[in-house]
């Protein structure tokens, strides 16, 4: 799925990558002034240079021009007057790096962070190797960072976690592993992209608190639940991307406080138990993927009259019956997809055999009683109108 992300940010101007792709610049001006630019002039040649000597293959030769002290001339790399020095039009530092889909075989050098202005550093889909430098931490200016699709490894780069102006984050398609941080999820990123790795655990408590506007966790070997806070606190997510790891228990109540998600994908797992009545809250909602889970009982109709749904997956889990309005979705020209299931009387259904012991049937999700109309104009987090939710979070869900 492609994804775009857009931040505003003050004093940014664009700029057009090798790939095609466009940045932005962006400059905090409440930021403390880094080093003049012509004094880190030398430095930023030292870091390219050093960068240079650690490509083993270069099989497009793209970096035959990083040669010679005018480093702005370099392919790749993106230079720009800092605001500090906007008053010199002489003064000119490295802003960017954009070396995405260049097939670069090697590794990251900590010399790399001698590029105090350095605002965007894209290297993906290329063939780095190894761990991600500490010194990384010191790019105080460091707002995007794409490493995806490459060969790096390790635990969780620790580094990103203290990067304090870093606001998108993409470490997709590579081979990191182990848990990850607690400390991620309290960052003040807009974009959280960790899919296609081999991380581990449980997901931490602290996600409900994310101001990330894009999370996918995707294909990763993620266990447990999902936290039974999710939800809570007013959230900015637009898009969540769960699919494919090994989460088991019951789908929290408090997912309908996500108003502003449109893009809900929890496939792939082994979640049970009924689907939530504060479902019927995702009013902005148009994909929702419960498919390839555990989940049981009847899918109502507070889930089929969610009125921006484009497609709706719930095949291949126990789900016993549908209500009139889900059988409407067709002619709404919405995709329904309710293959392999327990739906007397329909086509492609599990055998019947299967039906007859549906996983996780006896165990409790907590819920709260549901009316039969669910009223979500107003959050309960304010006090106001809305689905009845619990006044105190819970610690976990079964």
């Amino acid at each position: 799925m492609t994804m775009m992300v857009v931040m505003a940010m003050a004093s940014s101007s664009p700029f057009i990558g090798i790939g095609g792709s466009i940045g932005v610049f962006i400059n905090n001006p409440n930021d403390s002034p880094p080093p003049s630019p012509s004094q880190d002039l030398n430095s930023d040649y030292y870091a390219l240079q050093a960068f240079k000597s650690a490509i083993a293959e270069d099989p497009n030769g793209l970096l035959t021009s990083w040669a010679g002290p005018n480093i702005c001339s370099y392919r790749g790399i993106f230079c720009s007057i800092p605001q500090e020095s906007l008053s010199d039009s002489q003064s000119q530092a490295v802003l960017a790096i954009d070396l995405n889909h260049a097939n670069l075989k090697g590794t990251l050098v900590k010399e790399l962070s001698l590029l105090s202005h350095l605002s965007i550093l894209h290297l993906n889909s290329n063939r780095f190797s190894g761990t991600i430098p500490d010194s990384l931490q010191n790019l105080h200016f460091l707002s995007e960072l794409d490493l995806s699709n490459n060969h790096f490894s390790g635990p969780f780069p620790a580094p990103a976690l203290l990067i304090p102006n870093l606001i998108y984050l993409d470490l997709r398609f590579n081979s990191f592993s182990g848990e990850i941080p607690d400390e991620l999820f309290e960052k003040d990123l807009d974009a959280i992209f960790l899919n296609d790795n081999q991380f581990e655990g449980q997901i931490p408590m602290s996600l409900w608190g994310s101001s990330a506007s894009v999370i996918t966790l995707a294909n990763n070997k993620l266990s447990g639940s999902i936290p039974a806070s999710f939800g809570y606190i007013r959230s900015n997510l637009k898009q969540i991307l769960f699919l494919n790891n090994k989460l088991t228990g019951c789908i929290p109540e408090a997912i309908g406080y996500l108003n502003d998600v449109e893009v809900l994908d929890l496939s792939f797992n082994s979640l049970y138990g009924k689907l939530p009545g504060t479902v019927s809250c995702l009013s902005g909602i148009e994909v929702l993927n419960i498919g390839h889970n555990q989940l049981s009982g009847e899918l109502s109709d507070i889930v089929c009259d969610l009125r921006s749904l484009a497609n709706l997956t719930v095949a291949y889990n126990f789900f016993s019956g549908f209500s009139q309005d889900c059988a409407k979705l067709f002619f709404r020209n919405v995709g329904f997809d309710f293959s392999g299931n327990c739906i007397p009387g329909r086509d492609m259904q599990r055998p019947e055999p299967e039906c007859s012991q549906v996983p996780g049937e006896g165990l409790s999700c907590l819920r709260t009683p549901v009316p039969k109309i669910v009223a979500c104009a107003v959050a309960g987090i304010e006090g106001g109108r809305g689905y009845p939710f619990p006044s105190s979070l819970p610690s976990s869900i079964p």
